[in-house]
C-alpha cells in the first residue's frame, strides 16, 4: 500500500526555491518522492532518524549532497514532509 505524502505550506514554499534553484535535480528529486510513497524503507532513499533539535524527524536522501527531511507517520500510512535543501540547509 502507497504511502500519502502531505505537503505542508512551508515545505511547498521550501520546494519551490529549491526546484529554482537547482533545476537539474528535478527528475531525482521526483524519483526520490515517487520511491518514498512506494516504499520509505527502500535502500536506495538512505531514510535515518535525525538526532539533536531534529529528533523525531527522518530524512532521505536525493543524491550524496541533498536530503529531505519528513516526519514519518508509519501507523497512518502518512508523510509529512518537512524541508529540502542541501545537507547543510536541512541539518
Amino acid at each position: 500500500m502507497a504511502y500519502q505524502l502531505i505537503f505542508t505550506d512551508s515545505y511547498k514554499k521550501c520546494a519551490k526555491r529549491f526546484a529554482k534553484k537547482h533545476p537539474e535535480l528535478a527528475q531525482p528529486y521526483r524519483k526520490t518522492l515517487m520511491q518514498l510513497c512506494d516504499n520509505p524503507q527502500h535502500p536506495s532513499l538512505r531514510l535515518h532518524g535525525l538526532k539533536g533539535k531534529l529528533q523525531g524527524l527522518h530524512s532521505v536522501s536525493i543524491n550524496m549532497n541533498y536530503r529531505i527531511s519528513l516526519e514519518l507517520m508509519i501507523t497512518d500510512k502518512e508523510i509529512i514532509l518537512i524541508n529540502v535543501g542541501s545537507h547543510d540547509d536541512v541539518y
